[in-house]
């Protein structure tokens, strides 16, 4: 599906385009506001359709990484956020929506990214999939941890929202998948138009609700987002290299802890506090992509060592 697929590699640019146009007309998509959690199951179901439980396998294949990528998922992107947070002087409306999106899981965005780069797709997989599971625990954890002195952070409703948007479109997709998996290979670059339309729509819908804020809170949020996602990413690939790991397997832990479920960030936010607590995790919907593709083209053009350029088993130099 060649033209699916020319559509998925302007992702980064679909995304900005409508944005501005949402911040130009909010009226065209203020009205949506109530279909942000659909829109983020459908963006998970279409991402269980395309899983199997092979992919699942590849946890037991290589648990060091994947274990070291989920705890740096859950460790250096909250913590930055409030880092972050805090060194510009963020409101607290704002620092809430940074640590949601720091206390996510990895997106499901970076998988691709992961292919683009030359990373390790499988060990992407298996990440993407664990953080998720944990996430349902970590994430309201820690926004309670992290901002639950200035905040009356809903726990229990979190866990249960998560497990709603999550795990449950998640679980529905792998089922079908084991029945048909054959004819869902056929169309996935159908079903990843359908996810990456999806996320669009969120963005622009999130952009709209805050347009009138934009003028005020947009540049310093902006810096905000891109310092957080560029101390996932660095720190993603520094601290994998420093602990042994290939150059293939780093860069894809990079692009795992960088890359967050921002959408997932957004529907919370939506839910439990204010639009403007949105606004991060709509921006960093936006810039994630558009920097992981950016990575994704530079590192696709530095060549892997001999020994890393085949094959998928590569797990440490």
């Amino acid at each position: 599906m060649p033209a699916f697929e020319n559509i998925n590699r302007l992702f980064p640019v679909w995304a900005i385009l409508f944005a501005a146009i949402a911040a130009w007309q909010p009226a065209w998509f203020t009205g949506y506001a109530s279909l942000i959690k659909l829109l983020l199951m459908i963006i998970m179901f279409a991402m269980g359709l395309t899983l199997s439980r092979h992919d699942f396998m590849g946890v037991l294949r290589a648990p060091l990484p994947v274990g070291v990528g989920v705890i740096l998922q859950f460790t250096v992107m909250p913590l930055a956020a409030l880092f972050v947070a805090w060194f510009l002087k963020l409101s607290p409306e704002l620092t809430i929506g940074m640590v949601l999106v720091g206390a996510t899981a990895g997106g499901t965005a970076s998988n691709v990214i992961t292919w683009l780069a030359n990373g390790h797709v499988a060990l992407s997989v298996s990440m993407t999939l664990t953080s998720t599971v944990i996430s349902v625990a970590a994430t309201p954890l820690l926004a309670q941890l992290l901002v639950g002195q200035t905040v009356d952070v809903p726990v229990m409703g979190m866990f249960m929202t998560i497990a709603q948007l999550v795990i449950g479109p998640i679980a529905a997709g792998v089922v079908i998948h084991h029945f048909l998996g054959r004819q869902i290979k056929q169309i996935e670059p159908a079903l990843a138009t359908l996810a990456m339309a999806a996320i669009v729509f969120i963005i622009a819908i999130v952009v709209a609700l805050n347009a009138d804020r934009l003028a005020t809170l947009g540049p310093l949020v902006i810096v905000a987002v891109v310092l957080h996602n560029m101390i996932g990413l660095a720190g993603g690939y520094w601290i994998g290299r420093l602990l042994g790991f290939s150059q293939r397997v780093a860069r894809t832990i990079a692009i795992e802890v960088g890359m967050q479920n921002s959408g997932l960030a957004v529907a919370l936010a939506n839910q439990f506090f204010t639009a403007t607590t949105a606004l991060p995790g709509a921006l960093f919907s936006i810039w994630h992509n558009v920097s992981g593709s950016l990575l994704a083209g530079y590192w696709k053009r530095r060549p892997l060592p001999e020994n890393e350029s085949t094959g998928q088993a590569d797990i440490a130099s």
